[in-house]
């Protein structure tokens, strides 16, 4: 059976790095989850908008079809998906057989930090704040395996795959 790994969190968590180098280590397809979203929602977030869930909902069909083609294709894969909300993390397969969520956990500071030290494309350092506030931590009952970021990226790489027991 394959297994599709969506690795989550908000910006600066380090889900592309994180994702990259499981991918790298384990022999998965890998896809940027950010590459994954329509024209405006692009241009929204350049100019320092916050997406809504109007915004959000037709890049999360796109990677819930994402997913399911690797399920049904039978490849192994890892993609990247803030997934900031229960339901969008139900939309795109949460609880699916075959679907892990990982989600990447930074307190404010730690996550302030990463977001200062890179460049993103289109994400502002500024839209952590609305990040942070969508947010809605995963519960026990998602069965999301939660890894905390304050810790080098090595670290946090061998953590999650760890979990994921592969």
């Amino acid at each position: 059976m394959s297994r599709v790994v969506v690795v989550m969190g908000v910006s600066g968590s380090g889900k592309t790095t994180v994702a990259e180098r499981i991918a790298g280590a384990l022999g998965w397809i890998f896809q940027e989850g950010d590459k994954l979203h329509p024209a405006a929602n692009v241009a929204k977030m350049k100019a320092g908008q916050a997406l809504d869930d109007a915004d959000r909902a037709p890049w999360l069909a796109i990677i819930a079809e994402w997913i399911d083609a690797r399920l049904h294709t039978g490849q192994n894969a890892i993609i990247t998906c803030s997934a900031l909300k229960r339901r969008y993390r139900d939309q795109i397969g949460n609880g699916k057989s075959g679907v892990q969520i990982v989600y990447l956990y930074g307190d404010r500071h730690t996550l302030e930090d990463h977001v200062g030290n890179r460049h993103h494309e289109y994400m502002p350092a500024t839209l952590l704040d609305s990040q942070l506030a969508t947010l809605e931590e995963p519960v026990a009952d998602e069965h999301v395996i939660t890894v905390d970021v304050d810790g080098t990226i090595e670290h946090t790489v061998a953590e999650v795959i760890r979990q994921l027991q592969v």
